[in-house]
């Protein structure tokens, strides 16, 4: 291993801390398990030269099997017969702890999957027409990539690595001079002040803490807010190079020992650089450290689908599993934001990478190459504000991907020199994970080209393509529930995927024909969503989707009955597989649903104590249901209550400090309130962010606590999701219809009298706003069709 951990440790209690720290729940008592790490610490007890031939023969045995197990050739029953058999296996490793029943249910779902790929080459593809050579060698070439990427997937999430932190050894004193970088662009002053006042708040001694904030937004009241509690305030003359220009440009007037960076809306907890920096006096050759990116408001996918905190989100399985899975391989990316770099090693690769838009990932990438290290901790050490809306969700996810797609082109890890191999898989697989597009769409109308067309993409028999094709797809779910469980759950990922492919596919095919092609955009975030409404221009291709697949279901349905009768297995097979299809997109469409989103900032829930000072000098004890920046959710005693417009004060504790803020009561029902700050001061506020958002404890008590995957709880979760998608399409269209047929309608008598211009006016805006994809209730007013909203909703409830 090349991590700087394993650096540290003697071979044998390596190996022994690996096998114990890879699964901290796994039992003692496992006998197969301790069998094999007894054997383990044997073998690395030998002598080098033979533990390496001992190693190379078993590698070769090993390799020779699974060659014969791939290769072989069985006819339908035998194949049944081995596919049950692993099944049964897996489904009895998949209940087993420790890390030893992963590695074995991953060879078996390779073995599965690299077996029934053999057979598709070697047996499925006699194509007898243009038609069937195009869709058949499409289909494989999607499943082809499919295979890479679950190969590689595997590589990067076998063995997380599950770093510890190290605290600090010397005095305070000591300790190294940290700039903390916060770029700003085009966020709002409330935002970002949020920021900076936790980045003043970080324990660390004042005199060796330097907060930078660099605006290329060159705003005044930024100026002005910095100048006021004392942090330094940084501009440029241009914005070249976005935010990778801007950071660079804080480089050359900066000159503390280390980096820390976060986002405009990323805010740091007061433990941060303790928690982070022990492991640079470690490992001298330590170059960045990440931390995760962990958001206390909703994405468009937790908010629109009502799945917040209990359902992973897309970013988990990242932050949660993969991460530490490349720190395995000393290949953790840095990720823009709640990372800290050593000043030396970013300045010996000429800083902030510049060549593509995902300037992030690319530093760490040339920060390898140099021969540094970097690593992961998996403790959220700062929360911020996801995306609040589908659109600039998609918008963000474009710009990752056409930027790993040029590093693809320009810094290609499986070419140059400076990375080990596994560091190049792990940089490989990231990067590969950009091009779903194209497979998903094609795994998305495949069985069409059967349904609509006749095509035969196989060329075998239905009951054959079953009995390999079915082992291959279960064994790799069930796989990788075993091992994502806790961070992404089974079909989401599809689900994530279809909203995306459409967006990304045109992009990340431009990066490679041409890297230059395409600038750096900003994620707005921020801002309320008035009204709930369909996205219809985000949604077209989901609809597009759906109706095929639904009209090759009607196709279907007609050839079981009008069809040739030899056929009807593979029919069955190909509707199957369409109705999955209906259900992935249906849920993917449920997402373009916008929900309300009536507060500018998002409530954290929380539950801390409280002490509440009422306007007739009494106070009471309490506990804290949420806050922000300017509010508050207080939970009274039993029989107190609170009037509405009263004037409180409220006093926050953490540790032996309390503070006491001012607040307006704006909501009370019973035993719950609502509070508004009233009149803060720069230096209350500043309190405030230390009492609430900087603390680490809120954060760690929300990070990785999903419930466990269930895969077939978790399709049924996905097809309801789908029903309600289907819903929502219907209940837009009615209003769509409504609407159109009244623009349509003649004006009444009375109306005709009317000047002409006058009557007009009122339509013109409104089909300025649909057209423009604004949400409709807000455009039009008080719109008609809410009873016919309204009714449908009754007789979906009936039904």
């Amino acid at each position: 291993m090349s991590q700087p951990q394993a650096q540290s440790q003697s071979r044998s209690s390596k190996a022994s801390q690996a096998a114990t720290a890879a699964d901290p729940a796994a039992p003692t008592s496992n006998r197969l398990q301790t069998w094999i790490q007894t054997w383990g610490l044997r073998l690395e007890a030998r002598p080098r030269r033979p533990r390496r031939w001992l190693q190379l023969g078993l590698l070769l045995v090993a390799v020779l099997l699974a060659l014969l197990l791939v290769s072989v050739p069985l006819e339908f029953y035998t194949q049944c017969i081995f596919a049950i058999g692993c099944f049964v296996a897996a489904l009895i490793l998949r209940k087993q702890s420790g890390r030893f029943p992963v590695l074995v249910l991953i060879t078996l779902s390779l073995i599965v999957s690299m077996r029934y790929m053999y057979w598709r080459i070697t047996s499925t593809l006699a194509f007898e027409d243009w038609l069937d050579i195009i869709f058949g060698y499409g289909l494989l070439a999607a499943e082809i990539y499919s295979l890479i990427v679950l190969t590689l997937g595997y590589l990067q999430t076998a063995w997380p690595l599950r770093r510890k932190p190290q605290m600090l050894t010397m005095p305070p004193s000591e300790w190294p001079t940290v700039d903390v970088f916060i770029p700003s662009y085009n966020e709002s002053l409330d935002i970002v002040s949020l920021t900076i006042f936790a980045a003043q708040a970080i324990d660390w001694p004042q005199e060796k803490l330097r907060v930078h904030v660099l605006d290329d937004g060159r705003r005044e009241d930024f100026r002005e807010f910095c100048n006021n509690i004392g942090v330094n305030y940084l501009v440029r003359s241009d914005n070249k190079h976005a935010k990778a220009g801007n950071l660079n440009e804080a480089l050359k007037v900066t000159d503390g020992e280390f980096v820390a960076i976060f986002d405009a809306d990323h805010v740091p907890t007061r433990s941060f650089l303790q928690i982070c920096m022990g492991w640079f006096y470690k490992d001298p050759k330590l170059a960045m450290l990440q931390t995760p990116h962990f958001f206390f408001s909703p994405d468009p996918f937790e908010k629109n689908l009502n799945t917040f905190r209990s359902v992973p989100n897309e970013g988990e399985l990242f932050y949660g599993l993969v991460q530490d899975g490349n720190d395995l391989w000393n290949a953790a990316f840095f990720c823009g934001s709640c990372a800290v770099m050593r000043r030396t090693a970013l300045m010996e690769i000429g800083g902030i990478a510049v060549e593509t838009l995902t300037e992030d990932a690319h530093t760490a990438l040339k920060m390898n190459r140099a021969g540094y290290n970097t690593a992961y901790l998996a403790i959220p050490q700062a929360a911020g504000l996801a995306t609040e809306n589908l659109a600039r969700h998609i918008r963000q996810r474009v710009r990752w991907a056409r930027g790993m797609a040029q590093i693809f082109r320009v810094d290609n890890p499986l070419r140059g020199k400076g990375l080990k191999l596994g560091q190049r898989f792990c940089y490989l697989n990231a990067m590969l994970h950009f091009f779903y597009g194209l497979p998903r769409l094609i795994f998305l109308t495949a069985p069409l080209t059967y349904l609509f067309f006749g095509a035969h993409i196989f060329h075998a028999s239905a009951l054959m393509i079953t009995a390999y094709v079915l082992p291959h797809v279960l064994h790799a779910s069930l796989t990788n529930s075993r091992i994502q469980g806790r961070f992404r759950h089974s079909f989401w990922n599809e689900v994530y995927e279809t909203v995306l492919a459409w967006y990304i596919l045109g992009p990340v095919l431009l990066a490679l024909v041409n890297p230059k092609l395409g600038g750096f955009n900003v994620t707005d975030k921020g801002g309320i969503i008035l009204d709930k409404h369909f996205d219809w221009k985000l949604a077209r291709p989901y609809i597009v989707l759906l109706l095929l697949n639904l009209l090759g279901m009607v196709f279907g349905v007609w050839q079981l009955v009008m069809g040739d009768p030899n056929a009807m297995t593979t029919i069955l097979i190909n509707m199957a597989w369409t109705l999955y299809n209906v259900i992935i997109s249906s849920a993917a469409m449920a997402v373009a649903s916008e929900t309300r989103q009536v507060r500018s900032e998002p409530r954290v829930a929380a539950e801390l104590p409280v002490r509440i000072k009422l306007a007739d000098g009494n106070e009471v004890s309490g506990t804290t249901l949420d806050f922000s920046q300017k509010g508050i959710g207080l939970r009274l005693p039993k029989g107190v209550t609170i009037a509405r417009g009263q004037h409180i004060n409220v006093t926050l504790f953490r540790n032996q400090q309390e503070k006491e803020f001012p607040a307006v009561v704006v909501f009370s029902r019973g035993e719950m309130v609502g509070a508004q700050f009233h009149e803060l001061t720069l230096r209350q506020n500043s309190e405030l962010v230390r009492l609430t958002f900087s603390r680490a404890d809120i954060w760690a008590n929300n990070w990785g606590k999903s419930r466990r995957d269930t895969p077939l709880k978790a399709l049924r979760e996905v097809s309801l999701i789908g029903v309600n998608g289907i819903k929502e399409l219907i209940r837009a269209t009615l209003i769509q219809l409504r609407l159109w047929r009244d623009t349509r309608r003649p004006p009444a008598a009375a109306a005709v009298k009317q000047d002409p211009v006058v009557e007009a006016a009122p339509a013109a805006p409104l089909a300025a706003a649909t057209a423009a994809g604004a949400p409709v209730a807000a455009a039009a007013g008080a719109v008609p069709a809410d009873v016919v909203v309204q009714a449908f909703d009754k007789s979906m409830e009936k039904q």
